[in-house]
């Protein structure tokens, strides 16, 4: 059913990967110029297969196993993604050219993975409680 507490979840979580980063820099440039996620193509298809993941979990509401799946993937796909931020953010540190100012966009991912860990944990108590009356039956 779509009115439960991890659709919820879910939609916060397609809002961090897939409108907010549209509107937040990831970091600032040394001359003072915005870096979106889109100046960079793998930036691009991770925030856009993270958003699509968290779509089909949202549709698979009446396969619980497969959304719990789905989710697990969309948050290791999150952790790759902020790996990449960290290690742009650490390989070129400093005034250089690359990176000047970290923004807040860089934080997307971990909003996100905190969403669907939360919205895996809803899951996973709903299947516990579908089992748990099908053992009364």
């Amino acid at each position: 059913m779509l009115q439960r507490i991890q659709t919820i979840y879910l939609l916060l979580a397609f809002a961090v990967t897939g409108i907010l980063p549209f509107f937040i820099s990831l970091w600032t440039m040394a001359d003072g110029s915005a870096y979106f996620f889109m100046q960079n193509q793998v930036y691009v298809v991770l925030f856009g297969l993270s958003t699509t993941l968290t779509l089909l979990s949202v549709v698979s509401y009446k396969k619980r196993q497969n959304q719990f799946v789905i989710g697990r993937l969309n948050i290791i796909l999150n952790l790759i993604l902020l790996g990449l931020f960290v290690y742009r953010s650490l390989n070129v540190s400093g005034e250089t050219l690359a990176v000047s100012e970290k923004g807040i966009g860089m934080f997307l991912p971990i909003v996100a993975i905190v969403l669907l860990v939360l919205a895996n944990k809803a899951i996973k108590k709903d299947e516990d409680l579908v089992k748990s009356v099908d053992r009364l039956r």
